[in-house]
């Protein structure tokens, strides 16, 4: 038995994930295959090879159940992995809920988020191609980092665009990225037809990610020895972060809880809301749970809630395959608001599929109710959370709130997806009062 008043479980090495889990094999029915840009027929492996190596390729479109991590990855995830899970005693006291509540925590990684699961396999993946240049796009700058910091472990060069609301309002990011070695500019950019084309049209734009992808996808295609990395959105992207949520399971029992009655995790591309959420679906599917799995997206990009579940292009250029998403339309620009990471008009094919067989809930959160929530979090767990992760902190109080009316005492479990360390200025920005809602 656990001990009642403990509050953090950390596994040791040995009891770190040594698979990925691929929710492909388990779905009920199989997701929409991609379809290429220019034929409309589905995607085949060489029609990928331009843009991936072939070990990422292979894993977009496997239905194997289990993908064994390699070792020389494994090896770099010890720096962080396993991740620390609480128990949040003192915000449930805040709050005086009745409700348990309890977060994996994902800020303990080198760049202080969950990027860095798949920014390392993916960079690994790479050098075994024979790859020497990664391109990509970043939005608050923690793919970004993450990327740079594993392009630099495996020896690679890293070039990455920034789209420009948060290269300008969040430079330590870009500073962290150039600090591991890469190249950061702000996008829409100067450095490609996409960027120019869009600056042409829309001089005063403050960019979106997928003006981004744009500008990194033409960069990687007319570069031989380039590829182009994605931090969110595709099938092995989700993969990569699965171990969170295989990890969560296993804390779960370590605190001597039953299946966690509600998850909640933050939900823009759709990667850090996989990670935690696909062996939890699992679960559910395989009736040893009912785990009802809430994704908490931005009202400024509400593409579960508000957007069309159609094939869409994953960017503004019309440059990559077309996925069958709930999207908001490539064009679609989002508010500026500070959770940079979850400005996407479209969400992860696999979280899409999910929501629209009704396997995931999805509620959209205000910018000023998420900050709110994340500075009753900091205060309370001595943690100040990444912006994007404050949606998903916002959504359970809310359903702790709504718990202690109802009289009940239900597990919830949240995704703090990173750290807020370098969010400071957009704290400040709340504290002040001048923080707008999207």
């Amino acid at each position: 038995m656990s001990d009642p008043k403990q509050s953090k479980v950390v596994l040791d090495e040995s009891q770190m994930p040594t698979h990925w889990y691929n929710l492909v094999a388990d779905l009920p029915t199989p997701p929409a295959p991609h379809l290429h840009p220019g034929t409309r027929q589905p995607l085949v492996p060489a029609d990928l090879e331009p843009l991936f190596p072939p070990g990422l390729i292979e894993q977009e479109a496997s239905t194997e159940r289990w993908i064994e991590i390699p070792t020389e990855v494994h090896d770099i995830y010890r720096l962080w992995r396993p991740s620390p899970f609480y128990r949040a005693r003192r915000l449930e006291a805040a709050l005086g809920t009745t409700a348990k509540i309890y977060y994996k925590y994902e800020g303990a990684s080198p760049v202080g988020s969950h990027k860095t699961n798949s920014a390392v396999p993916q960079a690994y993946f790479n050098k075994i191609a024979g790859r020497t240049r990664l391109t990509t796009e970043t939005g608050a700058g923690q793919w970004g980092s993450a990327l740079a910091f594993a392009t630099q472990v495996f020896g690679l060069t890293c070039d990455i665009w920034q789209v420009r609301s948060s290269y300008e309002s969040k430079p330590y990011r870009h500073y962290l990225m150039e600090t591991f070695g890469a190249t950061a500019v702000a996008s829409p950019s100067e450095l490609t037809e996409a960027g120019r084309a869009i600056r042409e049209q829309f001089p005063d734009t403050t960019g979106s990610l997928g003006m981004a992808i744009s500008e990194a996808v033409e960069a990687a295609a007319k570069d031989p020895n380039a590829s182009y990395s994605l931090g969110s959105v595709l099938n092995h992207v989700a993969l990569h972060q699965t171990v969170i949520g295989q990890e969560t399971l296993k804390q779960l029992e370590l605190f001597d809880e039953g299946p966690a009655d509600y998850l909640f995790a933050c939900a823009g591309g759709g990667s850090n809301l996989a990670g935690i959420s696909f062996p939890f679906i699992r679960e559910n599917l395989e009736g040893r749970a009912a785990t009802k799995i809430v994704a908490c997206e931005p009202k400024a990009a509400p593409s579960l809630t508000e957007g069309e579940f159609k094939y869409d292009f994953g960017d503004t250029a019309h440059l990559t395959p077309l996925l069958k998403m709930y999207s908001l339309g490539p064009d679609f620009v989002p508010d500026p608001v500070h959770a940079g990471g979850l400005r996407y008009h479209g969400m992860a094919p696999l979280v899409s599929h999910c929501y629209h067989e009704k396997l995931i809930d999805a509620i959209a959160i205000g910018q000023l109710e998420a900050f709110e929530a994340g500075v009753v979090f900091a205060r309370a767990e001595g943690i100040v959370p990444a912006s994007e992760s404050n949606h998903a902190i916002a959504g359970a109080i809310r359903q702790a709130k709504a718990s202690t009316e109802a009289g009940e005492s239900p597990v919830i479990v949240i995704g703090v997806s990173g750290s807020g360390q370098l969010d400071l200025p957009a704290y400040a920005e709340f504290l002040s009062g001048g923080m707008e809602n999207s």
